[in-house]
Order: C-alpha cells, then structure tokens, then sequence
C-alpha cells in the first residue's frame, strides 16, 4: 500500500495545547474509521507552523477525502518512493 507525506499549514501549530491536539486527533481517527481500514494515520510532527503527516492510503484522492471531512488544510500530498536511513550507507544496503 502506497505511504504518502502531508504538509498542512496549521499557523501556530507548535503552541497548540495537549488538549487541542487530542481534540484534533480524536476527530482524525473518527473520520478515519469512517472510511475505512484502507487508509492509516502512522503519525505527524508538528513544527513551529507546519504539520507533517504519514499516510498508508491506495490513493491520494482518499487522503484528501479525509482533509475534506476534517476541515484539515492538505497544502502539499507527495507518495513516498522509497526510505533511506543511515544504513543505507554501509556497503551491501
């Protein structure tokens, strides 16, 4: 299943409360499940401004569904191509 990188343009997002940023996760995985199994929440970073998100979804179209019904902004969607980590540097990776 295709893995895919968010960027959502939250002003503030950094000093956004824990509460606030369990009422925004707690409404994500509602709308998740009411789509459906195919598409997964992994996890998001939060920055100064920004949010970044990763996805196992079969489609863009579907992630953006979930923004649409969330009222998430989705500024940027890009599928993942493929992972690179500091192994990736020894010989024989």
């Amino acid at each position: 299943m295709p893995k895919y990188i968010i960027e959502r343009s939250i002003p503030g997002a950094g000093d956004l409360s824990p509460e606030a940023l369990q009422r925004i996760s707690q409404k994500s995985c509602s709308i998740l499940k009411n789509l459906g199994p195919q598409i997964q929440w992994i996890e998001s970073y939060v920055t100064d401004d920004k949010v970044y998100c990763v996805y196992i979804a079969p489609s863009e179209e579907l992630i953006r569904e979930h923004a649409a019904q969330g009222e998430f902004p989705a500024d940027s969607i890009r599928r993942v191509r493929s992972r690179i980590d500091p192994t990736t540097a020894e010989p024989g990776n």
